[in-house]
């Protein structure tokens, strides 16, 4: 096997863990998947194309961004454009495939810096039993090793206390600090879904009949200035999480997420049939992501 095919084998085992434990974690992502099939849109859920995956960070100098991209620009991901979100305090960047059929990653970082000393002391007590970057000692060819890195606690789970207070001040960081690398949420590619179901417009339509609850921060839609890019989202779901003492909590989980990327302009006359990922809208919209984010956000799971 090539050292390109080999690393390409270990993404599948990488993005087939990540997915498993997320539809565990996230029963509307099964009653959407099931529903899609029930009503005809898909014949089998293997059909349904992921337009991206995205993650959390931290923004301590042995974490964040700069430590959990090695890990998919290892297996020929790519990085893109950056992202400011200056209301929320994170930066962003998004990564492209290595194939058309794999999803776009988009990683965020808190900007643990322009929080308040007591937000920052929380973060960095927790962050701190973290001495080295932990990527560099991952074995990047192994896929389970990967894939169970992603899913273990990288320090000590968080009091109710630091959680609550954090949450004042960034619901980001809460969120992280109690789900860590835990997949934010997935992707739903509408337009190439049959006509009916391949805008955001009436996909949103079928997701409220089966009673699935949507992201209203900034309307239900959100389009891009350009009208290229339009995105939808379901509210985080609820979690009975355990904290430190064994208190617990109902705290946001993960999310769905929907995307219709549109044609563009120098492709307009390109047969429906000939029409690939690269003829549509690429990349993302940082106004559009600023109000998905909200998502996992008590103003929308208090609803």
């Amino acid at each position: 096997m090539s050292d390109i095919s080999g690393r390409l084998a270990t993404l599948d085992v990488v993005m087939d863990g990540l997915m498993r434990r997320y539809k565990e974690r996230v029963p509307d992502v099964g009653i959407i998947l099931n529903a899609m099939v029930q009503e005809g849109i898909v014949d089998n859920i293997k059909d349904i194309e992921n337009d991206h995956i995205a993650f959390r960070t931290i923004g301590v100098p042995q974490l964040g961004v700069q430590s959990f991209e090695k890990i998919f620009l290892h297996y020929g991901y790519e990085k893109r454009d950056h992202y400011f979100f200056e209301g929320k305090k994170l930066d962003a960047w998004w990564y492209s495939p290595p194939r058309e059929t794999d999803p776009r990653i988009f990683v965020s970082e808190l900007r643990v810096g322009d929080l308040s000393e007591e937000s920052q002391r929380i973060i960095k007590s927790y962050t701190d039993e973290v001495p080295n970057d932990p990527a560099d000692t991952l074995d990047l060819d192994n896929g389970a090793e990967v894939d169970a890195f992603l899913h273990k606690p990288l320090w000590r789970t968080p009091t109710v206390s630091d959680y609550q207070t954090l949450l004042k001040e960034s619901e980001y960081a809460a969120w992280v600090i109690y789900n860590r690398y835990y997949l934010n949420h997935f992707t739903i590619s509408l337009h190439n879904l049959p006509e009916g179901y391949n805008t955001v417009a009436d996909f949103n339509t079928f997701l409220e009949k089966i009673d699935i609850r949507l992201n209203t921060s900034g309307g239900k839609i959100k389009t891009s200035p350009d009208g290229g890019l339009l995105q939808s989202a379901t509210v985080a779901e609820m979690l009975d999480a355990e904290f430190a003492e064994g208190e617990k909590l109902r705290i946001s989980g993960s999310y769905v997420e929907f995307a219709e990327r549109k044609v563009l302009p120098a492709f307009k006359d390109l047969p429906a049939s000939e029409i690939k990922r690269k003829h549509r809208r690429d990349g993302f919209e940082a106004a559009n992501a600023d109000k998905i984010f909200e998502s996992t956000y008590t103003t929308q799971t208090l609803k």
